[in-house]
């Protein structure tokens, strides 16, 4: 039924300006705004909706978006020179940059400002 229609994602924020500020200057998205929401433009065509909840809104407690990087230390790097704050879970051991290269690919986890979880990762 839906094999060819256009489908997207979505995800909520608390504060759609910093959202905007975050994915465009920070991530470095195209970000576009209409209606009160954005929609970010990623590689390859995909968009992603990011709609406000103010104070409803609750971070995802899953990964809403993962960024495949040829370079992991150079992102990383990148990112946290961009004030960017990675994560670290128990059971999954990270090194000093917060890179878990435990099995799988390699891959940092950090927050939006809305605290919903992305990350980048690269294959091995």
């Amino acid at each position: 039924m839906f094999g060819k229609t256009n489908a997207f994602s979505g995800f909520s924020v608390n504060d759609v300006q910093k959202a905007k500020q975050f994915y465009g200057e920070t991530l470095g998205l195209d970000v576009t705004e209409a209606n009160g929401m954005l929609s970010l433009h990623l590689a390859g065509g995909a968009e992603v909706l990011a709609y406000p909840k103010g104070d409803q809104h609750t971070p995802a407690t899953f990964t809403i978006l993962n960024f495949r990087v040829e370079d992991i230390d150079t992102a990383v790097d990148e990112l946290t020179r961009r004030g960017v704050v990675f994560q670290r879970y128990p059971g999954l051991e990270t090194d000093e940059k917060g890179v878990f290269r435990g099995g799988g690919p390699f891959i940092a986890w950090f927050t939006d400002p809305a605290g919903n979880i992305l990350s980048v990762l690269q294959e091995r």
